[in-house]
């Protein structure tokens, strides 16, 4: 079976870096919202989730990629870090499901539907 990677990028931060706290950023407040969520999904072992230092989207925080060998890779920005945990495992699952890796419109749940995202065809 064909590995699934979900790249989250840690650093992350929505907010300037003169108006930033000192705490985490909100790329790892994404990351560790979404560990939590995969430590007890019952198909934690078709997705390995993995942090980056950063996906160069720092423009449009937060980001997160999905990827697969054979499927295209879907890059999600401007993610509310606090809200998509729940539903970037729900969409984890359809591109599971999807022998090509193409998840229909349809099937995107709403809180994604307002990210910005980019497909990227596999090679």
């Amino acid at each position: 079976m064909p590995k699934h990677i979900l790249f989250v990028c840690k650093s992350c931060r929505l907010t300037t870096p003169e108006k930033q706290d000192k705490g985490q950023s909100d790329g790892t407040k994404l990351l560790n919202k979404l560990l939590a969520l995969h430590q007890d999904w019952s198909r934690q072992s078709e997705l390995e989730i993995q942090a980056v230092g950063c996906l160069w989207t720092c423009s449009h925080p937060c980001a997160v990629a999905l990827s697969s060998p054979n499927k295209p890779t879907y890059l999600f920005t401007n993610l509310p870090p606090l809200e998509t945990a729940d539903a970037l495992i729900q969409f984890g699952e359809h591109y599971l499901d999807s022998n090509d890796g193409d998840v229909p419109w349809k099937q995107f749940p709403e809180v994604l539907q307002s990210a910005e995202i980019a497909k990227i065809p596999s090679p």
